[in-house]
């Protein structure tokens, strides 16, 4: 509603299946060749995401990829594969080192790099691969790719001006929601809250508005207006201009109604169920060490941290300095 329908579906949204079709225990840890935890992490939280996992395993993309040279889908098809039909307990993430100033050109080799960043490029870099055939679409078609199906949704942003009530929609494609943390936020759903916040525009952050031909004092609303079947919450733990770390607790659910928080607030609920945590830990985004938490396709969760994949319970995984959050519909 609102949006404009796409003129091309380049991926049969029913062929997205969002439960494992394998069910087997956790696959291969990932050896750190320096500074690399921030990449194992973010790959093992993407190897466990059932609905990419589901398409990857089936080799459905490598079969009818053209792509010459960097395609990031026909990569992360082969490093899933291999982690989890692996015999040995953990491997050397190979094709992905050998792309990694492919997926973000300012990363370095041997720096420690942000995780979000990272999972960004790399979930922008899969978008690319599924776009690389079709030429000239329309921003509703672009996000109809398998990624942008699973990862991406949209936010609408809402201005309403005071003086005439006349209201002004946008709306603007995701593929995570970064969420601020830093002044009350002590739990996920209250950042949430204060996502949808209507905030308040004036003075010189007044608002032109095309009714009244002027500059208005307005309110500003987001909300999610249409949900990814995968949605992925960055907590903002770091200062942009210091890189210092909020070390705060934020608590997260095993399970999240995004209905609350939609255009559309007053529907059925829209259930989500974590299966994955990456966390940070150390005082700065200049150094310190990444893992994750992931649940596996047996219903058991596993504690990632480079080589090493241990098994744990939930409420380990329910307890910890999140950084990226990853829940599936």
């Amino acid at each position: 509603e609102g949006m404009a329908p796409p003129k091309r579906i380049l991926f049969p949204p029913e062929k997205i299946c969002m439960v494992w079709q394998q069910r087997q225990s956790a696959g291969a840890g990932l050896f750190n060749v320096g500074n690399t935890c921030f990449l194992n992490a973010v790959l093992q939280c993407l190897t466990y995401t059932p609905p990419l996992a589901n398409y990857l395993l089936s080799r459905e993309h490598s079969q009818a990829c053209h792509q010459r040279g960097f395609c990031m889908m026909c990569i992360m098809e082969a490093h899933v594969n291999k982690v989890l039909h692996s015999s040995v307990s953990a491997i050397l993430p190979l094709a992905v080192l050998k792309v990694f100033r492919c997926i973000g050109e300012h990363f370095q080799p041997g720096r420690e790099e942000d995780a979000h960043d990272f999972l960004c490029c790399t979930v922008n870099a899969m978008q690319r691969a599924c776009l690389s055939a079709s030429t000239d679409l329309d921003i509703s078609s672009q996000s109809t790719t398998i990624v942008h199906q699973i990862f991406g949704g949209f936010l609408r942003s809402r201005v309403t001006c005071f003086s005439c009530k006349a209201v002004s929609d946008s709306y603007e494609a995701f593929l995570d929601v970064p969420l601020d943390i830093k002044v009350r936020a002590s739990s996920l759903t209250r950042a949430l809250e204060d996502f949808v916040t209507p905030e308040h525009l004036d003075g010189e952050n007044c608002f032109k508005c095309s009714k009244c031909k002027k500059n208005v004092t307005a309110s500003k609303r987001f909300t999610v207006h249409c949900a990814p079947k995968v949605l992925t919450v960055c907590l903002k733990r770091f200062d942009c201009f210091t890189g210092g770390k909020i070390s705060k607790v934020v608590e997260y659910p095993e399970y999240l109604d995004l209905r609350p928080y939609m255009s559309q607030a007053d529907g059925e609920p829209l259930h989500y169920s974590l299966y994955a945590v990456l966390v940070h830990s150390g005082v700065s985004c200049h150094g310190g060490h990444y893992f994750c938490y992931t649940k596996a396709s047996n219903g058991l969760w596993y504690q990632m941290d480079d080589e090493s994949v241990e098994l744990c319970c939930i409420d380990t995984a329910l307890r910890q300095q999140a950084y990226l959050l990853f829940y599936a519909r």
